[in-house]
């Protein structure tokens, strides 16, 4: 039998036996979507069908119209935008998530108000649970120190390298894309979610970075995102607010173990409780205080 007739004779046991992966869709904060995941879209793609919905894109048309006829990019603009991407273009609920700093407070925006479409949730050091937030972004654009903006998002100054300082300045040259941004910060800085937490009902797994300089108070968030219900928390140590870079390979396996619901115990060296204590100390006894009061060097 010619191969092209077998395969269609299979066609009926293959289609039984194909499964669709579920879907994972990432959420980035300020930083734009695709680069954001570098070190994470691969890895997650060979455990489910992985998309990244380029809900803010600073020098888009459909950002810079909604900003010309008088409307403001709020945290609501933006889940408002996903739903309408996952209505239109994927139409699989329920779906998993994992969102960054800003982009948390997108997805339990959209968690709570579509919960029958979400199954589970990992946020990856989120913004808005409490305190404010340290922008050294604001300083990097208003003074063009574009090292000093990317810098302060790691624990490691290696990571902060020529290249990625030159492309943020390329892309701050773009009075477009500059303006999308300034408008973007104007809108979301300063928004909470912590009146949202309680009302999360979907599993969630919080990653948090022990040095993280974004985030003014981290002991104090993860005491808040305990008011999430199915809540669980780890705390990686010498890394700063963006463990999806800087501790890549742990975050992508703790992620989709998670997911997977695999992730049965927390290593000590990752429990909050232990973090909690160690902070609460006096700096000179508590290693992890010292670390979080190290200043960041290049």
């Amino acid at each position: 039998m010619p191969p092209n007739v077998r395969k269609w004779f299979d066609l009926p046991r293959l289609l039984h036996t194909y499964k669709r992966r579920t879907p994972l869709v990432l959420i980035n904060g300020l930083a734009e979507q695709p680069e954001s995941w570098f070190a994470n879209r691969i890895h997650f793609s060979r455990h489910f069908d992985v998309k990244i919905p380029e809900i803010l894109v600073y020098d888009g048309s459909a950002l810079h119209e909604h900003i010309d006829g008088g409307g403001e990019v709020t945290v609501d603009y933006l889940a408002d935008r996903l739903a309408v991407y996952l209505e239109q273009f994927v139409q699989r609920p329920p779906y998993h998530f994992v969102g960054s700093s800003l982009g948390c407070q997108v997805i339990l925006t959209y968690a709570v108000k579509y919960p029958e479409h979400v199954s589970r949730l990992v946020l990856i050091c989120p913004s808005g649970f409490h305190g404010d937030e340290n922008l050294p972004a604001m300083e990097g654009v208003k003074r063009s120190q574009y090292d000093t903006l990317v810098k302060s998002v790691f624990h490691k100054g290696r990571f902060a390298t020529e290249d990625l300082v030159k492309a943020f300045e390329r892309k701050f040259q773009d009075r477009k894309w500059k303006k999308g941004v300034l408008r973007t910060l104007r809108g979301t800085v300063g928004h909470s979610v912590a009146g949202l937490l309680a009302h999360v009902t979907q599993p969630t797994l919080v990653i948090w970075g022990a040095t993280d300089q974004v985030l003014s108070n981290v002991p104090g968030s993860i005491r808040a995102a305990d008011r999430i219900v199915k809540v669980r928390q780890v705390v990686i140590p010498k890394c700063g607010h963006a463990p999806q870079i800087e501790k890549a390979r742990l975050v992508n396996q703790l992620v989709v173990r998670y997911l997977k619901d695999k992730l049965k115990t927390i290593p000590p060296a990752l429990d909050p409780e232990r973090f909690l204590e160690s902070a609460s100390r006096p700096k000179a006894k508590s290693r992890f205080a010292a670390t979080l009061s190290r200043p960041i060097h290049g």
